[in-house]
């Protein structure tokens, strides 16, 4: 009980201390502040709105630009990443600004398949760079069968979804390079001749399709079955035959690059200028003037200058007996005189309407020992064949393209060899 009473009286006169001095009479514990640290989020990014504008015919990127607030100053970002002068109209480019902006902060062009240029802008201007387009390469099988023509056919078994349009013209130039050894598309196909390819396309990261390249094809023309395969040696690539013989001879079948073969070879036809009937020694391409004429094979040539009715007409002679002429030429390829040496593919001339012609063509002809002969009936030499150390990794490639041409491939193995790609089929 008294022990109580002490304690009640201790904190009485504490209480007075502390009332009269503002002290507590013994030592406090000192307590700090607790220091609070607040989460603050990032204000969020403004979205990006973007606008699409395309590069006008006849007018500079500075005047695109300018349409969308930029100065000629911006104009040098791109110029230090991309030839300006070389920037064709039809480029469509990506501007980027928030709504709060007015001038883009970041701008985007393709300038090719294979390139886009990206600028973003930074504080002491722009920061150019260029990106690679990637590509995927996927190997499509089609077959058909011909109505009235290859362009046709393709059309007929090859949808938009899978090739377009000129997509489908260049598959079918191809198919004719390679064959142009052993078919004459304006004559020898005929209505129910069958083809089987193997394709590949590529198709681009966003979704691009474009032709890649033929891989192997076969063709039944006339009952007979011609195939060819692709086969890459070292960096070289060349189609071959099942046995493995080269689809290349000696000599060209057709001295153009685009074969629209208006007249053939015949005994008598009616002369289009002299309106008489006269042999016709040899065939003549309707093209347009300017076009490029190759020579068939490797050569000398004869005679380089005018010709009376061949108008400008080149003579070039092979071996064998064999000579070639080219007439109705507008012009001369370069280096090209009497006792000079040509190449095969080489450019000898260039298609016109010179002498007795009706209209821009090239008349050619194909002699041999001076006797004027069809060309598709001269028997010129078969292919070389592959070199014998290749064949076996030939017979595994060709094997292979066999099995896409069949559709009985599975896709992993129909891939490319350097990138597994599905197989898909066209009809």
């Amino acid at each position: 009980m008294r022990f109580r009473v002490l304690c009640g009286v201790a904190v009485l006169v504490a209480a007075s201390v502390f009332a009269l001095t503002g002290r507590w009479p013994w030592r406090r514990i000192r307590s700090e502040p607790m220091q609070v640290s607040a989460f603050r989020m990032a204000p969020a990014e403004p979205p990006l709105v973007e606008t699409r504008d395309t590069l006008r015919r006849g007018e500079t990127v500075s005047t695109l630009f300018a349409r969308h607030g930029l100065s000629d100053q911006d104009v040098g970002g791109l110029a230090r990443v991309l030839d300006l002068r070389r920037l064709r109209s039809g480029l469509v480019f990506h501007l980027r600004k928030t709504a709060e902006d007015s001038v883009p902060q970041e701008i985007a062009v393709r300038t090719g398949p294979e390139q886009r240029v990206r600028l973003q802008r930074v504080a002491d201007g722009w920061a150019a760079r260029t990106e690679a387009i990637r590509w995927q390469p996927q190997v499509i099988r089609a077959e058909g069968s011909i109505d009235n023509s290859l362009y046709e056919a393709l059309d007929a078994s090859i949808g938009d979804d899978v090739l377009k349009g000129p997509e489908r013209q260049r598959l079918a130039w191809d198919i004719a390079d390679v064959f142009a050894w052993q078919v004459d598309f304006t004559r020898d196909m005929q209505s129910g001749d069958k083809f089987r390819l193997a394709i590949e396309r590529l198709v681009s990261d966003e979704g691009e399709v474009r032709f890649g390249r033929l891989l192997a094809a076969e063709l039944k023309v006339n009952g007979k079955t011609l195939t060819a395969f692709r086969f890459v040696s070292g960096e070289a690539a060349a189609f071959y035959d099942r046995e493995g013989k080269s689809l290349r001879r000696s000599f060209l079948r057709a001295p153009l690059e685009f074969r629209n073969v208006s007249s053939g070879f015949s005994s008598a036809r009616l002369h289009p200028i002299l309106g008489i009937l006269r042999r016709h020694e040899g065939t003549d391409y309707a093209a347009p003037p300017g076009t490029a004429v190759l020579a068939a094979s490797d050569g000398v040539v004869l005679r380089a200058g005018w010709a009376g009715g061949y108008g400008n007409l080149v003579e070039l002679k092979h071996k064998n007996g064999i000579t070639t002429r080219y007439g109705h030429l507008r012009s001369f390829g370069s280096s090209i005189h009497v006792g000079s040496e040509v190449l095969q593919g080489q450019v000898v001339g260039f298609v016109g309407s010179t002498g007795l012609a009706s209209g821009p063509h090239l008349h050619y002809e194909f002699r041999v020992d001076g006797v004027p002969r069809d060309p598709t009936k001269v028997q010129v030499g078969g292919g070389k064949p592959i070199d014998p150390n290749l064949r076996p990794a030939f017979e595994l490639e060709r094997d292979r393209l066999t099995a896409v041409l069949d559709g009985t491939v599975p896709p992993t193995i129909a891939a490319m060899p350097s990138a597994p790609t599905p197989v898909a089929t066209a009809n």
